[in-house]
């Protein structure tokens, strides 16, 4: 049994990646009822929490449905991370994590992300007065390997932060220069997990994108767990398949459209309920290539369900595709 701290989160378990503009609460709905176990909030800025920012503040929204649940912050002031932190666990949610790994210019350039990795001190003492602060719940990291090639400092990282008390480590297998390019390289990440002096749950992240990629990682690199990030993007069944092929060797038959159009359907009903309908019905356009990938002509559909700006438009469409594709199979 996996756990960080108190919770209990099964044999080999998978998390949802927190990931910017994706992982918001109707994301996370489908994910929770495809198999997800454990999931985070999208990254929240600190300087947004504890400057009472609406966007900021808006994302430490959580659902009962959805636990166990962590929320992610970033910031590169250590006492706005400690003053963060206090907001983020107030909300309530299963545990707080760092994001000491995003690679974008305006985080990773101004020292946040995984622009700490370039201050490994910064890091340790950031970290410390985070679990400090944090009395109720664990704290737990996602990094990188390192900033680049040259300073892959990983199994330092992991020693600093257990040492300072960290529960948990996620560990995305690039550099911050490889940003998404690249193959992971989860080597590294094996040689954490082996390390006799770690003792916490080590969990994997970069690259996951099939039931069998996901059982060769498993046992290749002896990881606690899979974090799966990209390829749960308009595809949340990825954690049951990858669940049944864990447990049964079998490939589970892909969704069917009746159940693509049902998750669709679901996702666009809670974004809107959400975020509004302005912002719902823009906010959700990226998924729909995702949700019915691979069914041929599908196109003029996806055109029209990008360019329409009425909630019961773009459920007339659904209703369409539906008919139009049920006797189909993706290719």
């Amino acid at each position: 049994m996996v756990k960080i701290g108190d919770i209990e989160l099964g044999e080999f378990p998978l998390l949802l990646a927190p990931m910017e503009d994706v992982s918001d609460p109707p994301f996370r709905a489908v994910c929770k009822d495809n198999g997800a176990d454990m999931m985070y909030t999208e990254f929240i800025s600190s300087e947004g929490l504890i400057r009472d920012a609406h966007k900021s503040v808006q994302k430490l929204d959580i659902y009962e449905e959805e636990r166990p649940i962590g929320i992610q912050i970033f910031g590169d002031k250590i006492e706005s991370m400690r003053e963060a932190a206090a907001i983020a666990e107030n909300a309530r949610p299963e545990l707080v994590d760092i994001n000491y790994g995003c690679p974008v210019k305006k985080v990773a350039c101004k020292g946040a992300g995984a622009g700490i990795l370039q201050d490994l001190p910064k890091m340790e003492q950031m970290t410390a007065e985070i679990v400090k602060q944090v009395t109720k719940m664990p704290v737990t990291v996602k990094t990188r390997l390192g900033w680049d090639e040259n300073t892959i400092k990983i199994m330092e990282v992991a020693e600093r932060l257990q040492g300072v008390g960290i529960q948990a480590l996620s560990i995305h297998g690039r550099t911050r220069k490889q940003m998404y390019k690249g193959v992971a390289d989860w080597n590294p990440i094996a040689e954490v997990k082996n390390n006799p002096n770690i003792h916490i749950p080590i969990f994997g992240n970069g690259d996951i994108d099939s039931p069998e990629k996901a059982l060769e990682y498993k046992e290749k690199y002896g990881v606690d767990g899979i974090m799966i990030g990209r390829a749960a993007i308009g595809y949340p069944w990825i954690f049951r398949e990858i669940k049944h092929y864990l447990k049964t060797g079998e490939k589970l038959a892909p969704p069917t459209l009746e159940e693509r159009v049902d998750v669709c359907r679901k996702h666009l009903e809670k974004s809107l309920e959400w975020k509004g309908e302005r912002k719902g019905i823009f906010e959700m356009r990226r998924h729909y290539t995702n949700y019915f990938r691979g069914f041929a002509n599908f196109k003029p559909y996806r055109t029209r369900l990008v360019e329409a700006n009425d909630p019961s438009e773009l459920f007339e469409i659904l209703e369409e595709v539906a008919e139009r594709f049920k006797d189909m199979q993706p290719v």
